[in-house]
């Protein structure tokens, strides 16, 4: 499945390649958020292996915990000293870390952002991410029609990332709001909107321990709550754990995204509702392909036809489907998931 998947998207971008001893001297650099996430765990096993298949060597940097941005601008400044070809980066900051971002391609870096678009977008040289808007919307379109008529009186919880409002977090909340029917208002801001459903934002850091906080913080502003999205698997699982702590986790409806294999099991057993799955391996190969052959030609990859970034694929995975909103089972989920 895997092999068919990346050979798909290898089409999908035009790369044709030499072979990999004519790559010997094309070096490249991953930096992820952290590298103990399993979406970013992934990543690294995806971009390691397509480089070792093409003979590019590959330096790997991430941040000690989401959010540490300064880790990666220094990741940066290492990539451009040692002479990378290209940088792949899934950013904490995605404004702050732009000014590093440009000094590296005013040095001919080709810099490719993974999952979690720049602010601007244009400050990367291309994007390859899940559609983490139409993630959202998924999640949301579930979970209003799993509540049928019960949702216009939902009291809904967000747990967000970092204080900072990275693009995957707000395209995520923002994309859920609209599947939800809720005016995100400022579609690039987190906590304007007004729909008195919404109880509030907390932040998770996207790890379990921030979401069983986050989620305590929600209830102790309003214990009637009963939707939560999630930015990410791991801080579903910390709500859960909060929520089953005052014998309330039959009580609210979890949905999530990452389609990592413990948020698929998750789903299957009834933890998170449902789940919109990505994927990384994908993404990160792909960018070593295109670093490779930015390396050989001078190409750099082009954007989905109708989109602003190569997307990656985006899928629904629950055991409860509903009318309107296409979805896999967490069988299907299981054999497409990571981690």
């Amino acid at each position: 499945m895997k092999k068919s998947v990346l050979a798909f998207g290898a089409l999908a971008l035009g790369v044709a390649f030499s072979a990999p001893a004519m790559a010997a001297d094309v070096s490249a650099c991953l930096i992820t958020k952290t590298d103990t996430n399993p979406f970013f765990v992934k990543m690294k096993e995806g971009a390691t292996a397509k480089a070792k298949e093409l003979g590019v060597s590959l330096k790997s940097y991430a941040g000690k915990v989401d959010g540490d941005s300064e880790s990666q601008v220094a990741a940066i400044e290492s990539c451009i000293a040692d002479g990378a070809k290209g940088i792949l980066l899934t950013a904490s900051d995605t404004k702050g870390i732009v000014s590093s971002v440009k000094k590296a391609r005013d040095a001919g870096v080709l810099v490719i952002a993974l999952d979690t678009p720049l602010e601007p977008a244009d400050a990367a040289d291309a994007t390859f991410a899940t559609d983490n808007l139409l993630a959202g919307k998924l999640i949301g379109q579930w979970a209003k029609e799993t509540l049928g008529d019960k949702a216009k009186d939902a009291k809904v919880g967000f747990l967000d990332l970092t204080p900072s409002q990275p693009t995957v977090d707000v395209l995520r909340d923002q994309g859920f709001m609209i599947g939800f029917g809720i005016d995100p208002k400022n579609p690039d801001k987190i906590g304007d909107e007004d729909d008195k459903r919404i109880v509030g934002h907390d932040v998770t850091n996207g790890n379990e321990e921030g979401g069983r906080k986050a989620m305590e913080n929600l209830l102790q502003k309003d214990p009637s709550i009963n939707v939560i999205h999630t930015i990410n698997e791991p801080a579903a699982v910390g709500a859960y754990q909060a929520l089953k702590a005052v014998g309330m986790e039959k009580n609210v409806l979890i949905v999530s995204v990452d389609g990592g294999c413990p948020g698929v099991k998750s789903v299957k057993e009834g933890v998170i509702g449902a789940t919109s799955q990505q994927y990384p391996l994908l993404m990160a190969s792909l960018g070593i392909e295109a670093i490779k052959k930015f390396a050989d030609s001078g190409e750099k990859p082009k954007p989905t036809e109708g989109k602003s970034f190569f997307d990656t694929g985006v899928s629904l995975v629950t055991d409860k489907p509903v009318s309107g909103v296409k979805s896999i089972d967490t069988k299907e989920g299981t054999a497409k998931c990571w981690g």
